[in-house]
């Protein structure tokens, strides 16, 4: 059997919402949600949750989550990329534990909309395609990226101009060409992110082929503002997802 690790990242800081991973969604913290969408896939065999933050860590041991170490502050910044923190969770384990997983799961608690089974999916999927190197959930993009523009600045004393954000072979004028003609874009949800250790620890989060793991767009909630929070207490109001 496959040793599939689940991290939980929930540092202490955050500006939209103030201590954002203990924020209240129906009466239990969003990293309660996160918790038990690890919990209730059959396929993970491990829960830790990476954090600086003693009150958050404890949270965390509440809802069954393992909180081996304390992550420094310095891994705790606003600008902290996700990758030195995972390569430190997987530095600690191996060293101090002598654990190496096979598969490494990202569950955000920011993204607190998953259902039952798409945990496991999404570990199925590098299971059964090991040339795939990551799983990612994607939505299809609420706005085409062949309809944005980038301002350029001209030089002083000249309005600023416009220019297509990105072209696409074979049309002229994207920008002005219907939708239902521009390619599909997915947008990458964040809801659940899988890799192999090998590739964080050789400095990626998810190296060269990523698989889609597809949902609804309607179900990315990311939460980061207040309203945001409001929106996921609306959308998962009589929801069959996966709760505390």
């Amino acid at each position: 059997m496959s040793e599939v690790l689940a991290v939980i990242p929930a540092r202490g800081g955050s500006k939209g919402i103030p201590r954002k991973n203990l924020a209240l969604l129906f009466d239990h913290p969003i990293l309660a949600y996160a918790a038990a969408a690890a919990q209730q896939a059959e396929l993970v065999t491990r829960v830790v949750c990476t954090t600086d933050d003693k009150e958050i860590a404890a949270m965390a041991v509440q809802y069954g989550v393992e909180v081996p170490f304390l992550r420094s502050p310095e891994l705790a910044q606003d600008q902290t990329l996700d990758l030195p923190v995972f390569q430190d969770t997987l530095q600690w384990l191996a060293e101090n534990e002598n654990y190496r997983p096979d598969i490494v799961v990202q569950l955000r608690p920011t993204s607190p909309i998953r259902f039952p089974g798409q945990v496991d999916h999404a570990v199925r999927m590098l299971l059964i395609n090991p040339e795939a190197s990551a799983v990612r959930t994607v939505c299809l993009a609420p706005n085409n990226p062949f309809k944005m523009w980038r301002i350029v600045a001209e030089p002083e004393g000249k309005n600023p101009v416009m220019e297509p954000f990105a072209t696409v072979t074979g049309i002229a004028e994207p920008y002005n060409h219907p939708h239902q003609g521009l390619p599909q874009v997915w947008w990458q949800t964040g809801t659940i992110d899988g890799t192999r250790p090998d590739i964080i620890v050789n400095g990626s989060m998810t190296g060269p082929k990523i698989v889609p793991l597809r949902m609804e767009a309607r179900y990315a909630i990311d939460i980061d503002t207040p309203l945001s929070l409001q929106v996921a207490e609306l959308v998962m109001q009589d929801l069959n997802c996966i709760r505390p």
